[in-house]
């Protein structure tokens, strides 16, 4: 079978690093607030030299202190306080200065990948392609959520700091290397040269314990991914009992949503356990690098002091600067487990972003319907087939030409897909052939079945929705509810609220045909939009949209007495003849 509408592309899993990023990078240079990032990051750099700068200066420092110690010295040790007051102060300066600026720098990245993804995913219908996309089209929420925080968070929190381990290691290289730039080793009798030993010496020791973390976290960017998709699931199964209370409560199915949420939190917890076993290996190698790099600096330093070439102010000194050079080249072992959440959530952030990039529409195979733009004043449908699991459907007419003002009726046969129909006369599901030929520059209403979107906001936002509510003036709202019986609502335009929670289902059904009168669009297409209404109510609907003479109606649905009286046109939604292969069905 071929594949279905919006297959996933590859995973991003597949491709560099450095691949995704450039791409979110290509992203960001288009971005509103592009200048703003380069200027934030550009104050970074400058303040985390200007506090390498300092730390030299300090690192400096120790020397003159401990040696007025070791001397007893009151004076000069007054003297080398009062130097490292100033130093401290303006550290601490830069270090505000640092924390603004890289918080400063979340918030701006954030809002950039934020709009960059949701502008990409609310491109007309772009949306519900994702949502037929298979995996990638779960929980597009989370990632576009979570996962950019945590993102955005984690790059500016490795980028700065790996920004200020290489800066640090840059100046402190310098030191050790003329520090231990004359050491010998004495063996086999004679002296052995080694210059810049202490320099050789945190290299090696650095090296050695990023080889280590890898080989023994690198698990942790899988477990990491598989722990948030995990993760999405049971917040998606949390949320949606909630915004089904009624139906579970009514059925009794809360055991059932127990045990459903019982197997999602099993699953997070599962991938969280193994994400703990990963962290915990890992720290056997972190926190032992970190005990052993209590001592290590004055073990590499010692031989300097011994041998009579520095003081014990030096040997402090060279101690200090061995420590600031490791650490900032050990920077990998230190962050490897953020590291690993971050590439992790990476995957997900790019693995979203290529999907909504790509051309969805063109994943699946088989034939499409064409989609032209015609006259204005006129809807034609020619030659029209749908495509579904179940076969072909078709009308059973060649051709159907509608002008504004007609109103049509499309009865469905038994097994017939009538959703699928109005999904087609949509656009959002194009798998089949024929062609439909719009009106150019003119409107056309959906109605789905079951109950219309609700937005949140002002009730005038929703019956306004998806215009803005000073298009059109208050009388004309309050007409459009009182013509379907929802007077009561009048004094509630101005006021916000869960609507789809506060109205009954027939009020969000009157709502919906409330919407049309009020914007009274060019052309109505409405998929089973009367079966819900009890007979009072479906003859008042039916009057209301007879009133609308100047808009061109196609209704799916059923027959009844009331529809002779509103429809001028009837014709049927049949199955296709012929069979249809199982490798061209979507």
């Amino acid at each position: 079978m071929s594949a279905r509408p919006g297959d996933p592309a590859e995973p991003a899993a597949r491709t560099g690093v450095f691949r995704q990023v450039g791409e979110l990078l290509g992203a960001l240079r288009v971005s509103p607030v592009a200048k703003t990032l380069v200027a934030l990051m550009g104050a970074i750099v400058v303040v985390v030299a200007l506090t390498a700068y300092g730390q030299i200066e300090l690192n400096s420092w120790n020397k003159p202190f401990y040696d007025a110690i070791s001397r007893r010295d009151l004076s000069e040790f007054i003297v080398q306080v009062g130097v490292f007051a100033v130093i401290a102060g303006a550290l601490l300066v830069l270090n505000v200065a640092q924390r603004w600026l890289g918080e400063t720098l979340q918030l701006k990245l954030r809002k950039a990948v934020v709009n960059d993804l949701v502008g990409l995913w609310l491109q007309p219908r772009r949306a519900f392609w994702l949502q037929a996309s298979g995996p990638m089209g779960a929980h597009p929420d989370q990632r576009m959520h979570d996962d950019t925080l945590k993102l955005c968070d984690l790059s500016v929190t490795l980028g700065v700091g790996l920004l200020q381990a290489a800066m640090l290691f840059g100046s402190f290289a310098s030191v050790l290397w003329v520090l231990s730039k004359d050491f010998s080793l004495f063996f086999n009798g004679k002296d052995h040269v080694l210059p810049g030993f202490m320099l050789w010496a945190a290299i090696a020791y650095a090296i050695a314990g990023s080889l280590v973390t890898y080989w023994v976290g690198s698990g942790l960017i899988a477990r990491n991914a598989e722990r948030y998709a995990r993760e999405g699931e049971l917040r998606f199964s949390l949320t949606r009992i909630n915004e089904h209370l009624d139906g579970i409560s009514l059925a009794g199915g809360e055991a059932d949503e127990k045990r459903r949420v019982a197997m999602h939190f099993g699953d997070v917890l599962r991938a969280t356990s193994r994400v703990v076993l990963g962290l915990t290996n890992l720290t056997w190698v972190t926190a032992g690098f970190g005990w052993i790099t209590i001592i290590a600096p004055t073990l590499v330093a010692a031989p300097l002091y011994f041998s009579g070439k520095v003081s014990f102010g030096g040997l402090m000194m060279a101690a200090a600067a061995f420590t600031q050079a490791q650490s900032s080249l050990r920077w990998f072992v230190d962050n490897f487990s953020i590291i690993a959440d971050w590439r992790a959530t990476l995957l997900r952030v790019t693995d979203l972003r290529r999907m909504l990039a790509s051309d969805l529409e063109a994943r699946a195979s088989g034939s499409r319907i064409a989609y032209e733009e015609g006259e204005g004043g006129t809807l034609a449908i020619e030659a029209l087939e749908v495509r579904s699991w179940s076969g072909h459907d078709r009308l059973d007419v060649s051709g159907l030409v509608v002008h504004r003002g007609q109103r049509v009726l499309i009865l469905g046969t038994p097994g017939a897909e009538k959703t699928l129909l109005f999904r087609s006369l949509a656009g959002l599901w194009p798998w089949g052939s024929g062609t439909v030929r719009r009106p150019g520059g003119e409107t056309i209403h959906y109605m789905p079945r079951g109950t219309p979107y609700i937005p949140r906001g002002t009730l005038a936002e929703v019956l306004s929705y998806a215009m803005e509510p000073t298009t059109y003036p208050r009388d004309a709202m309050v007409a459009a509810l009182a013509s379907v019986g929802l007077q009561r609502l009048e004094p509630l335009l101005d006021r916000k609220g869960r609507w789809e929670s506060e109205l009954s289902m027939d009020e969000q059904l009157r709502l919906g045909f409330a919407r049309v009168v009020l914007q009274a669009p060019p052309w109505l297409v409405m998929d089973e939009a009367f079966s819900a209404f009890d007979d009072d109510t479906l003859e008042l609907i039916i009057g209301v949209l007879g009133k609308l003479t100047h808009t061109g109606i196609i209704h799916i649905g059923s027959a009844g007495e009331a529809h002779d009286r509103l429809f001028t046109q009837v014709v049927h939604l049949v199955k296709a003849p012929h069979a249809v292969p199982e490798e061209q069905r979507p």
